[in-house]
């Protein structure tokens, strides 16, 4: 198994400026179960005042909100996409995330890098932070 370390990523400083001028948020990979991360990532995000949208393959509702399949059917805009899939389909959605037009920070979470689709994403000029939490950070910026 290869281990890809994070060749672009963003400062504690950028992270802070991201979460400040946020205030929508798309997470690919929402699960409806509560015992996983994403569950828990996206209900932190929902309860510390950001509006947090679920795309999941199932289920109509997850923590109370409309259920998306992809970020092409969004209809309003994203702020930030934060990413719980696995790394081979990161490019995927990257090329998704570059679509829209309308993302301004591209987020995977813990133990999730390509940076082959990190790089596609800062060169379309949107921001990228790989292999962090955002509920951890959240918490250590704003307590």
């Amino acid at each position: 198994m290869e281990c890809e370390l994070p060749r672009v990523n963003s400062n504690r400083d950028e992270i802070k400026k991201y979460f400040e001028e946020c205030k929508t948020i798309a997470v690919v990979g929402c699960s409806p179960d509560n015992t996983k991360a994403s569950n828990h990532v996206a209900e932190y995000l929902r309860d510390h005042g950001y509006k947090m949208i679920p795309i999941y393959p199932k289920h109509d509702e997850i923590l109370g909100q409309k259920v998306y399949r992809s970020l092409a059917e969004i209809d309003e805009p994203v702020d930030m996409v934060v990413i719980f899939r696995k790394p081979k389909a990161l490019d995927a959605i990257a090329d998704a995330v570059i679509a829209r037009g309308d993302v301004k920070v591209y987020w995977t979470q813990l133990q999730l890098i390509n940076n082959n689709a990190a790089e596609k994403v800062k060169e379309a000029g949107i921001a990228v932070v790989q292999n962090h939490c955002a509920m951890v950070e959240h918490r250590e910026i704003f307590g």
